[in-house]
């Protein structure tokens, strides 16, 4: 069978490389034998690609691929609470699922409710990030306002779907006005184009009741726009770099205005969690995604053998949805 890695850092569709691996073979003692059924590619895969994900560059060469959905084809000894056919996520802490199969320790992995596979593929990364984002910072009450940058991304989906389930009010900025009516289909309460004039905008639709909670997938500039349009004592939670540029804060608003800026990475709360908390969150997060709560949209599925081509589409800047991979189609 073939999977994706790379061996140098650059352009995810220029570096990445398919090769041929063996088969994984029979699941040993306290192991799964998966069928990766889907992929999603996030910006940290294409962050990685290009050595700029985490404290360091990864050690070369490197495995692609971590979130996913997967379906167990068998188990070993000892496995007793899931059964060929259940569904899994292919995540928790592996990377290298951007193949057709792989075996994974069975411990760390529970069957998923009935969904849609491709909304089960993208459950692992951007859902648990939103959730977690609007409950470990701030504490909130309902009618609160709650404002993000990247408010069209998968995190930023997430979060207006879970806003409106808790009862907060959201104000979410966007690069381009054409991006507003989807998410205000979703149920955002304002939509607003990112600009110089960002906090006068807020203030307009928020009054004395400015938000207490940022949430910034950009940094740079636009993480001192959002410090400037959020209440005094607010705090910023910071998740993202897509400007590739550090956070940057002005010092009034940090010593005068009370302004904190916090940094949220999925993998530190995996670590300081124990299993029966991860796997508690998830199956909230698989209920959400059966009874419609939460959907996240998808702009194109591709083959493994397309993965250049699913790479490049990822990294457009005007996508309208999450780009998939299906290593076994």
């Amino acid at each position: 069978m073939k999977a994706i890695r790379f061996s140098a850092f650059g352009p995810a569709h220029e570096v990445a490389e398919l090769i041929e691996v063996p088969e994984p073979g029979a699941p040993g003692a306290g192991e799964v034998l998966l069928e990766i059924e889907r992929s999603s590619i996030n910006p940290a895969d294409l962050l990685m690609f290009e050595g700029r994900y985490g404290a360091a560059p990864p050690k070369l060469p490197v495995w692609a691929g971590g979130e996913g959905v997967a379906r167990v084809l068998e188990v070993g000894e000892g496995v007793d609470h899931l059964a060929p056919g259940d569904r899994v996520l292919a995540i928790l802490g592996s990377r290298g699922n951007w193949r057709p199969r792989v075996k994974a320790p069975a411990a760390r992995l529970f069957a998923l409710p009935p969904a849609d596979l491709d909304q089960l593929a993208m459950l692992g990364v951007n859902p648990p990030t939103a959730w977690l984002m609007l409950h470990d910072f701030v504490t909130l009450a309902p009618g609160d306002w709650v404002m993000q940058n990247a408010a069209n991304s998968g995190v930023g989906q997430a979060v207006i779907q879970f806003a409106r389930r808790l009862g907060y009010r959201t104000v979410n900025v966007v690069r381009r006005p054409e991006q507003a009516a989807p998410l205000k289909a979703l149920g955002a309460d304002a939509v607003l184009v990112d600009g110089p004039d960002l906090a006068a905008q807020v203030l307009a639709i928020t009054g004395s009741t400015r938000p207490k909670l940022g949430i910034d997938a950009v940094a740079g500039e636009a993480t001192r726009r959002m410090a400037r349009s959020l209440a005094d004592g607010a705090t910023i939670a910071n998740y993202g770099l897509l400007s590739g540029d550090p956070c940057q804060v002005d010092a009034a608003d940090i010593v005068f205005r009370d302004i904190a800026l916090r940094g949220f990475w999925l993998a530190n709360w995996f670590a300081r969690q124990p299993l029966a908390a991860q796997h508690a969150l998830y199956r909230q997060l698989g209920d959400a995604l059966a009874d419609g709560s939460l959907h996240i949209e998808v702009e194109a599925v591709y083959p493994l053998e397309r993965f250049r081509e699913a790479l490049a589409h990822a990294a457009r800047p005007a996508r309208g949805g999450k780009v998939l991979l299906a290593p076994n189609e």
